[in-house]
C-alpha cells in the first residue's frame, strides 16, 4: 500500500467515524426536543399531541440508524479492505465518544449501524464496540446536579409543600398545601409503621420530572441511617387544575411505575446512565436494560439485555428449555430457567384454526411495540441472527424448532443460528396459575384478568384470544397480555349479537348457521372459551362472572367504541385504586 492510499483509507475512516457521531448526536437532539415538548402537553393538557410524540420518539432511533447505513455504505463502496476500515472507524469513534455523557448510548448506535451493515450473526468482536463484562453505573449518590436533598426542619408537611413549590409545571394547583398535609400524613404513618418512629435523614429528589400518558411523576428516596426507601409523587392535571394523586413509598409499588409492561417515560437528562443508576439504588432488583428502556432507550435496553444474556450464558451451565404453559399455535416459545427471559420463534406452519402469516404476527408486535400498552401487555425486544452453542438446547426443543421453525433456527456447525426471535420477561401463564395457587390468590387473578380485559378494549386493544393461556402474571400479581398473533385494534371489530331462529336443528348445529363476516364478534360465545378448567373452583368462574358478566354482552364492547370515536382518551394509573387520595369535593359530608 502506497503512502497515498494509506492516506485515502485513513480519510475514508474519519469520515465513516464523524458521519455516525454525526448522525447520533441528530438523533439524541430530536430525542431530547420530543422529550422536553411532554412538559409542555402536560401543562396545556394536549394529551393526544403526547401520544403522537410517543409513536413519534419510539421511532427516531431505526429512522436514523437506517439513514447513517446508507450514508456509509457508499463511503465503504470500492474499499478493498471493508473489515480494516471499519475497525479503524471504530477507533477513531470510540475517541470522539469518550467524553460523551451518553457514551453508552453512541456505543449502542455505533453496533446497530455495524450490525446492519455487515449483516452480523451472533458476536463479530472484530467490527462491534464489543464488552459483556461489568460496567459502571453512576449513582448520584453525592451529585446535587441530578437531585435536590431536602432536611426536614419543620414538619412533613411543610417539607412536602417546599418540595412540590420547587417544580415548574406551568399550570395551577387546585389546593398545594392540601396536598402537602395528605401526602404528609401518609409519609408519617409509613415512617412510623417501617422505621419505627418519625426520623429522617433527608430526602432526595430527582430535578427532572417523568411524564407518561397524563400523569407527571416526582421521583426521590427517603434517606434514614443506612435505609433507603423510593418516594414518588404522582401528578395529575384535570379541568381545575394540579393535584397530587398519591404517595408511592414501597419498592414494590414504585416497581410497577416502571414495569415491563407500561409505555416508555419522557424524561430529559443529558446523562442518562447516571438517571438509571439513581433508579436502580431505588429498585435493585429492575435490571439495567429494563430501567434505560423505561426510560425511552428500548434500543440500549436491547443492548443490555443481550450482554447480559451473553455474560450469564458464559456463566451458567442449564440448556434451553420449552417454555412453561400451552404449547402455541404460532409460536415456538423456550426459555433458559436461570435467566427469566421468554424466546418466541415464529412457526413455519400455524396450527387450525390459525390463518394469521408470518407477516401479520410481525405487524402486531410492532403495534403493541408502538401502542399505549396500559400496564396490560408485555415488552418484546426483536432480535436478528443470535448464535449459541448448540449444547446449551435441550435436544428435544432443538429438534423440536427445526421442525417448527426451520425458517427461523438452523444448525451452522457447533452453533444454533436464530435469525429471528422476540424475548419477554418471563410471567407465571395464568391458566397454571389458576391451578397451582391458593383459591384467594386464584380468585384475585382471575378477577384481575377480567379488569386487564377491559383496560386493553379501553386503550382500543381488543386480544382476539381470550384463552387463560395467552395472559399471565406477573411478580406483583398484575395480570398481562402476552400473545398478540390473534391482536387487533377494538375499533376494528363488529360485536354482534347471534341471531335467532326459528329452526331448533339449526341452532343446535355444530356449524355456524348464519353469515359471520371478518371482524365479527359474538360476545354471547366467550364463556364457551373463558370457562376456567375443572380443578380450579367453581366459585372462583362464578365471582369472576359475577364482576365481570358485561364481558359477555355486546352492549360493553360497544359502549367501549363509542367512548373511542368520542375522542375520549383514558386515565390508566399504575398503581392501585385504594392508594389515590381521595379529593376534598369527594369526602362524604363536606
Amino acid at each position: 500500500m502506497t503512502d497515498t492510499d494509506a492516506d485515502q483509507d485513513a480519510a475514508t475512516a474519519l469520515r465513516i467515524a464523524d458521519t455516525i457521531h454525526a448522525d447520533f448526536v441528530d438523533y439524541i437532539a430530536a430525542f431530547r426536543l420530543i422529550s422536553r415538548r411532554a412538559h409542555t402537553h402536560f401543562a396545556r393538557r394536549e394529551w393526544s399531541l403526547q401520544e403522537a410524540d410517543a409513536v413519534k420518539r419510539l421511532n427516531l432511533h431505526s429512522e436514523r440508524v437506517l439513514k447513517t447505513v446508507g450514508q456509509v455504505k457508499e463511503l465503504l463502496d470500492g474499499t478493498p479492505d471493508r473489515r480494516g476500515q471499519w475497525r479503524s472507524a471504530r477507533n477513531r469513534y470510540k475517541r470522539r465518544i469518550a467524553d460523551r455523557a451518553d457514551m453508552v448510548l453512541a456505543e449502542t448506535f455505533f453496533n446497530s449501524v455495524t450490525r446492519r451493515v455487515f449483516t452480523t450473526i451472533g458476536v463479530d468482536n472484530d467490527v462491534e464496540l464489543r464488552w459483556f463484562g461489568a460496567t459502571s453505573v453512576p449513582r448520584g449518590e453525592a451529585r446535587a446536579e441530578l437531585f435536590t436533598p431536602w432536611s426536614r426542619t419543620g414538619d412533613s408537611a411543610a417539607l412536602i409543600a417546599s418540595i412540590l413549590g420547587s417544580y415548574e409545571f406551568g399550570a395551577p394547583w387546585i389546593d398545594m398545601e392540601g396536598d402537602a398535609r395528605r401526602v404528609a400524613a401518609r409519609l408519617d404513618s409509613f415512617l412510623l409503621d417501617a422505621w419505627d418512629g418519625l426520623d429522617l435523614d433527608g430526602m432526595d429528589m430527582l430535578k427532572p420530572i417523568f411524564f407518561r400518558n397524563k400523569g407527571a411523576y416526582l421521583v426521590g428516596r427517603l434517606r434514614q441511617l443506612n435505609r433507603i426507601t423510593p418516594i414518588v409523587l404522582p401528578i395529575i392535571h384535570g379541568d381545575d387544575g394540579m393535584s397530587v394523586d398519591s404517595l408511592l413509598l414501597t419498592e414494590s409499588q414504585v416497581s410497577r411505575l416502571f414495569s415491563f409492561t407500561r409505555s416508555y417515560f419522557f424524561v430529559e437528562w443529558p446523562n442518562p446512565a447516571e438517571l438509571v443508576g439513581f433508579i436502580k439504588s431505588l429498585l435493585p432488583m429492575k435490571s439495567l436494560a429494563e430501567l434505560h428502556t423505561t426510560i425511552g432507550f428500548p434500543q440500549h435496553g436491547k443492548t443490555s439485555l443481550y450482554r447480559s444474556l451473553y455474560r450469564h450464558m458464559q456463566n451458567s451451565n442449564d440448556r434451553f428449555v420449552q417454555a412453561r404453559g400451552t404449547p402455541g399455535m404460532v409460536m415456538s416459545v423456550f426459555t433458559l430457567v436461570s435467566f427469566n427471559v421468554v424466546f418466541k420463534v415464529i412457526k413455519d406452519h400455524f396450527d387450525p384454526p390459525k390463518t394469521a402469516t408470518r407477516e401479520s404476527v410481525m405487524r402486531r408486535y410492532k403495534l403493541v411495540y408502538n401502542h399505549d400498552r396500559v400496564g396490560r401487555m408485555v415488552d418484546a425486544h426483536e432480535f436478528e441472527n443470535l448464535s449459541f452453542d448448540r449444547d446449551r438446547f435441550d435436544p428435544d426443543l432443538l429438534e423440536r424448532l427445526l421442525d417448527e421453525a426451520g425458517y427461523s433456527v438452523r444448525v451452522v456447525g457447533d452453533q444454533v443460528v436464530i435469525r429471528h426471535v422476540y424475548t419477554e420477561r418471563q410471567v407465571y401463564p395464568l391458566n397454571l396459575y389458576l391451578r397451582e395457587m391458593s383459591p384467594d390468590k386464584a380468585e384475585a387473578a382471575a378477577l384481575d384478568w377480567g379488569a386487564a380485559i377491559k383496560d386493553l378494549a379501553v386503550a382500543n386493544v381488543f386480544p382476539g384470544d381470550l384463552f387463560t393461556k395467552n395472559f399471565g402474571v406477573t411478580r406483583h400479581g398484575s395480570v398481562v397480555f402476552y400473545d398478540y398473533d390473534e391482536l387487533t385494534l377494538l375499533e376494528e371489530c363488529r360485536f354482534r349479537t347471534i341471531p335467532e331462529s326459528d329452526d331448533y336443528e339449526l341452532e343446535m348445529s355444530s356449524q355456524v348457521w348464519f353469515a359471520v363476516e371478518p371482524g365479527d364478534v359474538f360476545p354471547e360465545q366467550f364463556p364457551t372459551f373463558m370457562r376456567f378448567p375443572r380443578d380450579v373452583p367453581a366459585s372462583i368462574w362464578e365471582r369472576f362472572c359475577e364482576v365481570h358478566g358485561d364481558l359477555f354482552t355486546p352492549e360493553f364492547w360497544t359502549g367501549v367504541q363509542e367512548r373511542l370515536a368520542d375522542g375520549d382518551i383514558p386515565d390508566f394509573y399504575p398503581y392501585p385504586e385504594r392508594l389515590r387520595f381521595r379529593r376534598r369535593s369527594q369526602e362524604p359530608g363536606e
